[in-house]
């Protein structure tokens, strides 16, 4: 009896782990970030997946961010795409949005899920660029590459038309984009998906690491545990997160902390 007990205690636990609606806030600090900009907020969403957005983590958020960046699998085979477009609207109250594709989304009817996006005013980045200014002239790039277990991710392509001194944030949703980047591209940081940190880990044991922020080649690298799940509905040992992502000039970085 006791064995059947603490089974339906640890699978509760996971099912919570996995629901959980956490934003982890990540102070990022660059050298060549521009000065005039100051500081740049994202609240970074990847791996939806089945989860309807929280509602009241949207209202916490309000004000928070100066955009949203979707990192890919906002959907998969079987959501009802009338969840997605929820999500969708829920995401457009922190701010305007962004996407990238990640492989689930295009186990579904992806034309479909493309013009939901564009009707929704959501600024698809399939290896594409949006360009930002300061008032004196500095750049933000925020490079969006496609999938790269699809083979669509064209890095080359989406760097093809990027002012030669603008400081550039990729977004993918597979963290193996950093293999393909050189460091004549200039990337100061990458933001990434994918993995869930392996969903169910045993300490220090898992399918995949453990997100957060780490340096590769001179690049920083941000690699979220995701907000979803795939397979199974349940967590352990990597609960659910969303980030709020402030890059700045010239402070501490690395900074992780819950809010």
């Amino acid at each position: 009896m006791w064995v059947a007990a603490s089974l339906l205690c640890l699978l509760s636990y996971m099912w919570w782990e996995a629901h959980r609606n956490r934003v982890v806030s990540v102070e990022v600090a660059l050298p060549d970030f521009p000065e005039s900009v100051r500081a740049l907020t994202i609240f970074f969403i990847s791996d939806i997946h089945r989860r309807s957005v929280s509602e009241k983590m949207i209202e916490r958020l309000k004000g928070t961010a100066d955009l949203v960046v979707i990192g890919g699998d906002l959907m998969e085979k079987g959501v009802p795409f009338a969840r997605v477009k929820e999500n969708i609207r829920r995401l457009k109250q922190i701010g305007p949005v962004y996407f990238v594709w990640g492989n689930n989304d295009y186990e579904a009817d992806y034309r479909e899920l493309d013009a939901l996006l564009w009707q929704e005013g959501v600024r698809v980045l399939d290896n594409s660029v949006a360009m930002f200014e300061s008032e004196t002239g500095e750049k933000v790039a925020l490079i969006g590459v496609d999938d790269i277990s699809k083979r669509r991710a064209r890095l080359d392509l989406a760097l093809s038309d990027i002012d030669e001194a603008a400081f550039r944030i990729v977004v993918c949703h597979n963290p193996a984009i950093v293999r393909m980047i050189r460091p004549e591209h200039r990337i100061s940081l990458v933001l990434s998906g994918h993995t869930h940190g392996g969903q169910i880990r045993l300490g220090r044991f898992g399918l995949y690491e453990k997100g957060g922020v780490k340096q590769v080649n001179g690049t920083t690298v941000l690699i979220s545990n995701g907000y979803g799940t795939t397979n199974v509905p349940l967590r352990f040992g990597v609960p659910a997160e969303t980030n709020l992502i402030t890059i700045r000039r010239r402070k501490q970085c690395d900074d992780k902390r819950e809010v």
